[in-house]
């Protein structure tokens, strides 16, 4: 006992100090003095000094008694278990990383991201458009401003961790004796319990409300794309920054094209004397008609690449090129005039039949994609 040093000289406050310049001078030196971040010589005991001379002057009944009896009034060799982890967290928290410790309240929350799905033509899709979308999203109540009590009343402070917003428990194991620390049930960590809840949002702190935006969908884009827009999601809570929206996006089926990366896939049917003798024809594309030269001997499913003509590339310049494939219409009904030209011309090219050898598909359209002419 003669050997310890005067608890207020150890915290450097008078004996008349109150309890927050007592807990503020600990805290201080608590930081300069931790083991894990003073590696001197005799921090570690300096930090026990410390510990125990604020586990006594931070209580009431045990500071009148060391002011009255000294070191003999609080003496502590009994072994038992004093919790310095409440004192400690914020000091672990800032320094430590909140190690043994969690936040004793919860703070600044983000808010949610939300979806929203919008369908589109293949047209908007090529060359992008502007649409207007409603959203429900939960917004901070206007009514109690994010507190969740009645105008007029305040939170209280939560009884069961007496504001804290946590629950600590001590453990025993073969190590010694342990706290568990948990969120407070009945407050959910906030540290305050609502006795009035406002009107509005029954406590909730949040209400849903519809709100219209503009969302700019690019060129180029396809099905299952989404966009993110920042900001646009749920507000947050306690100060916390709002979520994002994310609207994803449906390519409604075209009629005649369809898409393959950047290019846009056309058939087109042509008919025999076309595919035998040549043309040149009129196809639609997505910027509207244009002219297509069909050379003589044209075959069924010969491909040809009108460029420049597909989707626009996100993100890079240029875009992809439209692709024509023929697909060659044999006739299944003739007039008497056309069976007589059929059958004169079959007379001419004979009647051999050549059988060809097996190819996959793969290999057809591999053959056929191969087979391009340039437009």
């Amino acid at each position: 006992m003669a050997n310890k040093r005067d608890f207020y000289e150890v915290l450097g406050v008078g004996k008349n100090a109150s309890q927050a310049e007592i807990k503020r001078a600990f805290r201080t030196m608590a930081r300069q003095y931790h083991p894990d971040i003073n590696k001197e010589d005799g921090a570690g005991e300096r930090f026990k000094e410390i510990n125990e001379a604020y586990e006594v002057l931070s209580d009431e009944n045990k500071r009148a008694a060391y002011d009255r009896f000294g070191h003999a009034g609080v003496n502590q060799s009994g072994g038992q278990y004093t919790d310095f982890s409440s004192a400690f967290s914020d000091i672990f928290e800032e320094f430590l990383g909140g190690f043994g410790t969690r936040r004793r309240r919860r703070g600044p929350r983000r808010g949610a991201d939300l979806r929203h799905d919008v369908t589109i033509t293949f047209e908007e899709s090529v060359f992008g458009v502007e649409k207007e979308i409603e959203i429900t999203r939960p917004e901070i109540c206007d009514r109690c401003y994010g507190n969740g009590a009645e105008p007029g009343t305040t939170p209280s402070r939560c009884s069961t961790c007496d504001g804290s917003g946590e629950i600590r428990r001590v453990q025993q194991s073969i190590l010694g004796q342990f706290v568990n620390v948990s969120t407070c049930p009945a407050c959910n960590g906030s540290g305050e319990v609502i006795v009035t809840p406002c009107t509005q949002c029954s406590g909730r702190k949040q209400v849903q409300r519809m709100r219209t935006k503009k969302v700019r969908i690019p060129a180029g884009i396809s099905s299952d794309q989404q966009i993110r827009v920042t900001g646009e999601g749920a507000t947050g809570m306690d100060g916390g920054p709002p979520g994002n929206l994310y609207v994803f996006v449906n390519v409604q089926r075209h009629e005649f094209f369809q898409r393959r990366g950047d290019d846009i896939l056309l058939n087109l049917d042509i008919n025999v004397a076309q595919a035998a003798l040549g043309d040149e024809v009129t196809v639609p594309t997505i910027e509207g008609e244009s002219r297509l030269k069909i050379p003589p001997g044209t075959q069924s499913g010969t491909v040809f690449r009108m460029r420049d003509l597909g989707v626009p590339r996100i993100g890079r310049s240029g875009r992809g090129d439209q692709l024509v494939m023929a697909n060659v219409v044999i006739p299944t009904k003739l007039s008497d005039e056309q069976r007589d030209l059929f059958t004169n011309l079959a007379g001419t090219l004979g009647a051999e039949v050549i059988p060809q050898r097996e190819k996959g598909l793969l290999n057809h359209l591999k053959e056929a994609l191969g087979d391009v002419f340039g437009v």
